[in-house]
């Protein structure tokens, strides 16, 4: 998998974590570098953990499922990317404020905007991925993008988070129709 692949599957896996960065950055009265890097830390050192158990996960079961891996792969990016793009379609009912940053709040929102990374970090069992490297990159692109989406948040409210959700779920599908098209040999 070369840099710029990498680079636009770690923005992909990154817009969820964006977009709640955003809405933290909404709910703030006034930000600051310190509660910006916390957002960060929290969204990506979970996304970059995820994948790597996802890897664990994936590499165990590697040699059984090796003759359909490139279906799984595309068949659990697509999903995911769907779920992105249907979920940036929907209208917000209520919008709950919230700037806690507090340990239980910030596990739980990390958990949820990583579990996407868990399936990407299966997919990479079955690529020819340097492991640490892609996590520790996926993780610096989340924890960059996270700090902005507080400042965006905070300058600009909620008029971005549906688009970087539909911009992350159009980019994990077009990843997992390239997977796809590159190992049934179109690319």
């Amino acid at each position: 998998m070369n840099l710029m692949t990498l680079f636009v599957l770690a923005v992909g896996l990154s817009m969820d974590a964006f977009a709640v960065a955003v809405c933290k950055g909404l709910a703030m009265r006034k930000i600051t570098l310190g509660k910006m890097a916390v957002v960060g830390a929290w969204f990506g050192g979970f996304q970059a953990l995820m994948p790597a158990i996802g890897y664990v996960l994936g590499y165990q079961f590697k040699d059984r499922i090796m003759a359909v891996d490139h279906w799984i792969a595309f068949a659990l990016l697509v999903f995911i990317g769907i779920n992105m793009i249907r979920e940036s379609r929907k209208e917000e009912d209520e919008m709950t404020e919230d700037d806690s940053l507090k340990p239980h709040t910030m596990f739980i929102l990390a958990v949820a905007t990583s579990i996407d990374a868990l399936a990407v970090g299966i997919t990479f069992a079955f690529l020819e991925v340097n492991i640490l490297a892609a996590v520790s990159f996926i993780g610096v692109i989340t924890f960059v993008l996270s700090m902005a989406g507080v400042r965006v948040g905070n300058v600009f409210g909620t008029r971005y988070k549906s688009r970087a959700e539909l911009a992350g779920g159009v980019i994990l599908v077009l990843f997992g129709v390239k997977i796809l098209l590159e190992h049934l040999g179109v690319f």
